[in-house]
């Protein structure tokens, strides 16, 4: 496809800077990509170069004259050099913005072109091209009156004993014991990973619960729990670790490679006890029932987070079903930490704690581009809706989601805000929003039946997450840190009640 379109500064309100007379060839190698050919007469240079030289000549500074007094012809000669990289940068800035600006397309990312590799002649039109990835273009699906089942999870007593007995192992006391690991153990470990004798990296002390699985950041040791239970201090365990299908390196995709676990202690954990300055301690908590109300209350907000993704999932899925476009890698590669980052904010949102988060993190990152891709495809589907039903973030929406933020981290919302801000954050929190209230425009024109969920018995508990890159591509650096725990809102709903005290 090949589209031209020119502007006039005519067209520039009087009080505008006026447009560039220009001739803009608009090329569709891939869905999400364009390549541009911009064409700029040799005319408009030369306003640029006037408008440049009427700029400098009354400050120019030439030996043997007082400063602004030398001939313009003189001025021209000795800074002409610089008056075109000048000129260039400006109507490659004004240019850019002029044809971004056009509704030819919706621009994604930056332009991208050799800065260095564009020259201005001295006769001729300027011409200067690049490439630029875009929102693919594409039919709107029919969302209006689809059918679905709601999954409808429910939180027993059962969960908030299990839930209450997580949150209370992080205030357990750790005694070394001479004493053979049992599941729940916590286990001091180093490792070493390797493939045919070759190192590949090793993992420094590192306290870990000893679970049926292990997840690091690339890989999976399947069988931790069975290798690892009956481990004294000082003792060494061999195993395998499954790298990942979704790693950069294509040739170690779904190999095993093997790692070597010291075991430099073992430690038992001490339940702390539920007395009154305990409770008091925790969260200012009046009673074991209080204690146990908020926790059920944090996994009721967990199991509403699951009940959206799944809703989520299914709407998504139908919607995207026949949507069929190419993704190009380097779009895919620079969005996936910004969406892993928009789901860590959701699920700190939504109530998980650390371990969880690091879970999902990992599982996340050993998926990394099918997973961002599948998002990729999500968003341009329900940005396209949003556009057309005029669905947009309000400021109220960025109060009430920093607000959740800022209790999760026993934090203010300000400081939230202004970390969100600095982080580039904000943007993917307006995403997560506007596609929330999508979600939401859909289910209410849907017609939906409810299913109970039907719980696996101990599946929360089956796999513990260390953030270590087996094959040490050190880009962990970049994953997001789960701080913000049931620890921080246990303290959270201490400094909420102190407030209430403080206006009785």
């Amino acid at each position: 496809m090949s589209t031209s379109t020119e502007s006039t500064p005519e067209l520039a309100a009087a009080d505008e800077k006026p447009s560039i007379q220009l001739d803009v060839k608009v090329e569709s190698p891939q869905a999400c990509l364009r390549e541009v050919i911009v064409t700029i007469p040799q005319a408009e240079v030369q306003r640029y170069m006037k408008n440049a030289y009427d700029e400098l000549v009354p400050e120019a500074q030439v030996p043997g004259f007082r400063s602004g007094r030398a001939p313009r012809k003189l001025v021209e000669k000795q800074f002409k050099d610089r008056v075109v990289e000048q000129v260039k940068g400006s109507l490659l800035m004004d240019s850019l913005g002029q044809v971004t600006d056009t509704d030819q397309f919706s621009a994604i990312g930056e332009p991208d072109f050799d800065y260095n590799a564009i020259e201005i002649p001295d006769t001729g039109d300027f011409k200067f091209q690049f490439k630029i990835e875009v929102r693919p273009e594409f039919e709107t699906p029919t969302w209006k009156g689809i059918k679905f089942a709601k999954p409808v999870e429910t939180v027993s007593d059962a969960d908030v004993d299990e839930a209450l007995k997580r949150v209370l192992s992080r205030y357990a006391t750790l005694e070394a014991t001479d004493e053979a690991a049992v599941a729940g153990d916590k286990l001091l470990l180093t490792a070493k990973f390797s493939l045919d004798g070759k190192k590949l990296s090793e993992m420094d002390e590192e306290r870990v619960t000893l679970e049926d699985r292990l997840s690091l950041t690339d890989g999976v040791c399947e069988n931790f729990g069975e290798l690892m239970t009956g481990v004294m201090e000082g003792d060494v365990k061999k195993g395998k670790i499954k790298i990942a299908d979704g790693v950069d390196d294509e040739e170690m995709r779904g190999k095993e490679v093997d790692v070597e676990f010291t075991v430099v202690e073992v430690l038992k954990l001490e339940m702390p006890e539920l007395t009154d300055s305990f409770l008091e301690e925790l969260g200012d908590f009046e009673s074991e029932d209080e204690l146990r109300s908020f926790v059920k209350d944090s996994l009721t907000r967990q199991a509403d987070y699951r009940t959206e993704q799944a809703i989520r999932k299914t709407i998504v899925g139908m919607l995207t079903e026949n949507l069929q476009f190419e993704l190009p890698p380097t779009l895919v590669k620079r969005q996936t930490n910004r969406e892993m980052r928009r789901q860590v904010m959701e699920l700190q949102r939504s109530g998980f704690d650390d371990e969880m988060i690091k879970r999902f993190v990992n599982a996340s990152r050993q998926n990394a581009q099918t997973s961002t891709e599948a998002a990729l495809r999500e968003h341009f589907v329900l940005e396209q809706i949003a556009e057309e039903q005029k669905i947009d973030a309000e400021e109220a929406d960025y109060e009430a989601e920093i607000e959740l933020i800022a209790q999760q981290e026993d934090a203010s919302p300000r400081a939230v805000r202004s970390r969100l801000e600095k982080q580039g954050q904000m943007d993917a929190l307006r995403n997560q929003i506007v596609e929330r209230k999508v979600i939401a425009l859909i289910v209410e024109a849907a017609k939906v039946t409810e299913e109970p969920v039907e719980k696996k018995t101990g599946e929360e508990g089956s796999e513990f997450a260390v953030y270590h890159s087996v094959l040490a591509t050190k880009d962990t650096s970049e994953i997001p840190e789960a701080k913000y725990d049931d620890d921080a809102a246990l303290e959270g709903n201490k400094v909420e009640k102190e407030k209430d005290r403080e206006e009785e």
